[in-house]
């Protein structure tokens, strides 16, 4: 048994988390979400193992890189604009916020349609001319819309942990100040000089 290069271990990966990721990312642009604080981990750990995964095999070749490089650039750009564009909302209940479905679903159709156009090259426009799986890597193409996404994602994820940490933080130091004054109000007051 041959064993799996990492061109086609990425693809084997890359397919079905991506078309999970879309289809939730769909499902998620219809309104306010709850944050869950292992989401924002889960999403900056996966697509940074992904676009390792995709990489190593365009590291004979670093030419290959440089959509990928121009993809992850625009993708965290575009992942530092939408937090801008994003409603933070921390209540009693959770922290929730919304995300701008514009972008979140321009650059998931972005995706798919590369994804779809490549089913196309591959099995309608040249279906005699034999392919292996190292081919996703060498399409600038699809590498710098890969690029785009996963940055988005990694950016986007990192925003939402900041903000999650950002709000975590404030809340300690409000009760601590509470805390502080309710221990102040408890304490007898110093003695003073009786005349």
């Amino acid at each position: 048994m041959a064993s799996l290069s990492p061109g086609t271990l990425a693809l084997l990966v890359l397919a079905p988390l991506i078309a999970w990721r879309v289809w939730a990312r769909f499902r998620r642009l219809t309104g306010k979400q709850r944050l869950s604080k292992y989401r924002p981990p889960i999403t900056i750990t996966i697509f940074t193992l992904l676009v390792v995964l995709v990489a190593l095999p365009s590291t004979a070749h670093p030419e290959r890189l440089l959509p990928l490089i121009a993809g992850l650039t625009l993708g965290a750009a575009l992942g530092t604009w939408g937090l801008g564009k994003t409603t933070f909302e921390p209540t009693p209940q959770g922290l929730f916020y919304t995300p701008n479905a514009h972008l979140g679903i321009a650059l998931s159709l972005l995706f798919v349609a590369r994804m779809a156009w490549r089913l196309v090259e591959i099995y309608v426009l040249s279906p005699t001319v034999p392919r292996n799986a190292t081919e996703f890597a060498q399409s600038g193409l699809t590498l710098f819309v890969f690029g785009i996404l996963a940055a988005y994602f990694i950016r986007y994820a990192i925003g939402l942990a900041r903000w999650r940490a950002g709000v975590l933080r404030r809340k300690r130091e409000r009760e601590e100040k509470a805390r502080e004054a309710a221990t102040a109000e408890d304490s007898p007051p110093p003695p003073g000089n009786e005349a």
